[in-house]
This record gives C-alpha cells, sequence and structure tokens, in this order.
C-alpha cells in the first residue's frame, strides 16, 4: 500500500468522529487515537495518546485491552488479555515507579508453570499465607549463584510478626546463624521449655523454676559433661547424684588490704593472704555461708614481731586464741569452717617459710 498524497497547503482537518489527519507537510494520512480508553482487539502497531498519556502497543496479536488509564507508558508485545497465552519464550515485565499490586479481589493470588499451580499466596484473617501448592514439594529460596541456600533473608517483624515453621525447620546440612545488632534470643513461654537435640535425639532441656534456670539432662543413665576446647574434660555433672572435677577447682588466692582492722569478705575471698605491716585486729569476716570452708594466710612483713587480734567470730580449739609467730617474712596459716554463727577453726599450720 502506498502513502497518499496531497498538495493542499495545510493539513486537512479530520472529519467529525474520523480518527484520520491529513499532514501536508509529509504528504502522509495518519491515524490519531482520541482521548478515552481503548478497548477492542489490536493487531498491528499502534502509537497514540490514550487519557492524556503515553501508551505503545506493539504487534500486539489478539489483544482485547479495555483500558490504559494512567500509564505513563504501556507496551504489549505478542501477549493477549483474557485468557490467551503470552508467546514462547517471551518475557512479561511489570515495571513501574511506583508500587506494584497483584489484586485477586478476596481470592487467591496464583503463580503457576506449564498450566501446574506451584504457589499460592492467602488471606488467613489477619495473616498472609504462602503455600507450596504441588504435594511433597519444597520451597526453595536460591541465592544469585543458583545454589540452593539462602545468602541473605531478611524478615521484618518490626509489627509484631512471627516466623512460625509448623514442622520445624530443615536446613538440610546447612548451618543456622543467628547475628544481630542487638543480642540474640531463644524464648519459649512461661510454661515451655527450650530443648537441644542432636541426632533427633532429645539432649538437653533448659526450664525455668521458681526463677532459677534449669539444665536437665534428658537421656537416661547420662552424664554433663564440661571439657575445653581440646577435649580435655573440666567436670561430670553424674547421673549418679555427684559432680566430678577431672582438673583443679580452686578459689584463686586473694591479697587482703592491710590496715588497723583487716576485712575479709568470705564469699569472694574464701582463700585469703595478709601481710601484716603493724600490730592489726582481723575483723569477722563477711558473707559466710553456712557449711563453707575458708583459709587465711597471715605473714610477718621484714619487720616481724606483729601480733593479731581475733574477733570474737572466729572460734578456737580450747577456746584459746594463738600466738602468732614472730619471725620475720614468716607465715601462719589457718582454716576455718563456717556454722552459720561462728569460724570453727579447722586446722593450723604456724612459722611456715613461704619461699
Amino acid at each position: 500500500m502506498f502513502p497518499l498524497f496531497a498538495t493542499a497547503a495545510t493539513d486537512l482537518p479530520p472529519k467529525s468522529g474520523s480518527n484520520l489527519t491529513f499532514n501536508s507537510s509529509s504528504g502522509l494520512l495518519t491515524a490519531t487515537l482520541l482521548a478515552g480508553n481503548l478497548t477492542g482487539d489490536v493487531t498491528g502497531d499502534v502509537t497514540g495518546n490514550v487519557s492524556g498519556t503515553a501508551a505503545t502497543v506493539t504487534t500486539a496479536a489478539q489483544s482485547n485491552i479495555t483500558s490504559l488509564g494512567t500509564l505513563t507508558t504501556l507496551t504489549v508485545d505478542d501477549i493477549t488479555i483474557n485468557g490467551s497465552t503470552i508467546s514462547d519464550g517471551a518475557d512479561l515485565l511489570i515495571d513501574a515507579e511506583g508500587d506494584i499490586s497483584l489484586d485477586a479481589n478476596g481470592a487467591n493470588v496464583i503463580f503457576k508453570d506449564d498450566g501446574t499451580s506451584i504457589l499460592d499466596i492467602s488471606n488467613s484473617s489477619t495473616d498472609a499465607v504462602l503455600t507450596v501448592s504441588t504435594q511433597d514439594k519444597d520451597l526453595i529460596i536460591k541465592g544469585d549463584d543458583g545454589g540452593a541456600a539462602i545468602t541473605a533473608l531478611t524478615i521484618d517483624m518490626s509489627d509484631a510478626g512471627k516466623l512460625l515453621p509448623n514442622n520445624g525447620m530443615d536446613l538440610n546440612g546447612k548451618e543456622l546463624i543467628l547475628d544481630a545488632d542487638a543480642d540474640t534470643s531463644i524464648t519459649a513461654d512461661t510454661d515451655d521449655q527450650i530443648h537441644v537435640k542432636i541426632a533427633n535425639a532429645d539432649h538437653l532441656q533448659i526450664s525455668g523454676s521458681g526463677g532459677n534456670t534449669v539444665f536437665k539432662p534428658m537421656t537416661n543413665n547420662k552424664n554433663i559433661v564440661i571439657q575445653q576446647f581440646d577435649g580435655n574434660e573440666l567436670v561430670q555433672f553424674s547421673d549418679g547424684n555427684f559432680s566430678s572435677f577431672t582438673r583443679a577447682a580452686l578459689h584463686p588466692e586473694a591479697t587482703l588490704t592491710d590496715a588497723s582492722t583487716i576485712s575479709w569478705n568470705a564469699l569472694t575471698q574464701p582463700v585469703a593472704k595478709v601481710t601484716l605491716g603493724d600490730n592489726r585486729t582481723l575483723g569477722a569476716a563477711s558473707g559466710g555461708i553456712t557449711g563453707q570452708f575458708v583459709s587465711i594466710l597471715i605473714i610477718q612483713d621484714g619487720t616481724g614481731s606483729r601480733t593479731v587480734t581475733f574477733n570474737g567470730a572466729y572460734e578456737f580449739a580450747a577456746d584459746a586464741a594463738p600466738t602468732l609467730t614472730t619471725t620475720a617474712s614468716k607465715g601462719d596459716l589457718f582454716v576455718f569452717r563456717y556454722n552459720g554463727a561462728k569460724w570453727l577453726e579447722v586446722g593450723r599450720n604456724l612459722a611456715l617459710t613461704l619461699s
């Protein structure tokens, strides 16, 4: 078909109700869409303004576009609306500067592959439900390398949201790493416990009881063992109702401050020493727990001949306080057991050479 030419000096106005315009400069007869919605089937290339906004329909076959609304640009290539299939190998690209919404108007949004439903998005009460539509199939989130792994997954729970896998979470041998700018918390309800399982066997239960935190082994006739990194065992809490320390259990020696009255905290300084700089008084040890054993090493300074007056809380054999060694730099060692009221002397070792 050849274009129509005219010799008029100016464009001819279109006939009323027509969409044809004769362009005197180019000599071409062109079609211009009138303002309003584009309806009906489009079988060729159509370019024009609809409702005052630009729209382009390119090589559309059997398309039925009922309304373009206020879209800035619409490009359709080998696609039909209302039930027809996109051409093989063609992509459907939806691109907008604002949000993109799929509104099922109360129904579900369903994603299909070759006619088979694979993913279903629905609304249950106030919850958003994502359902794998094919039985015995998994939902896999892949990283950008195509591997079946979650390389970066952010779940915004700022609006009191919850992640609730009904049947647990199987990571298929991968690590679960919890990392946050704040603390990482694992929370159970007030009447529930946290269980640690290995090879699907219940090993450890963490619970609360009367405000206490309880660690309980869940395998009968087995012990709780604490090891160092190299595998050396430090302590074993036996199922036989006792604890076994396989490495030394000790309280580091604390140095008390020399003063006219020497203060001693038996709770934080159960193994203590003090070097006398003059004649002193040993105050009653604070923080004692009934049944507790403590010890104190009293050392003469380089001058020697220092004396100690013991507080009445200390009870000695035959109800008589000991006389200290007077030799310079020698030490006297005392061991006491607390009965809830007094520190009862268990033993003493005097005139010890310390170096």
